[in-house]
């Protein structure tokens, strides 16, 4: 019975880790690469990322990536902070 709730407990845990990453974009800054802001395209620079991130990782990807990654990052997030960050929007998390 220990085991089984330890199991359960682990796989919960884990499960945590893959809920979506919801970048924090301030609206009202820039990322430094353009000389305006660019929350006028946010909704379409999201789901572009998005659909970059998905096309670009699976599972071990992103396992691999967050275990060497120093920031605890996995390689989905890393690549939607990176390209919201290049589109002009200042990703805060």
């Amino acid at each position: 019975m220990k085991k089984t709730i330890l199991l359960i407990a682990i796989f919960v845990c884990l499960l945590q880790g893959c809920a979506k990453y919801e970048p924090i974009i301030d609206t009202a800054g820039r990322s430094g690469t353009f000389n305006s802001d660019q929350a006028k395209e946010i909704t379409n620079d999201e789901m572009h990322c998005e659909k970059l991130a998905k096309d670009n990782t699976n599972f071990i990807s992103n396992i691999t990536f967050w275990a060497l990654n120093q920031n605890m990052d996995t390689k989905y997030e890393s690549i939607m902070r990176k390209c919201l960050t290049k589109r002009g929007h200042s990703v805060l998390n």
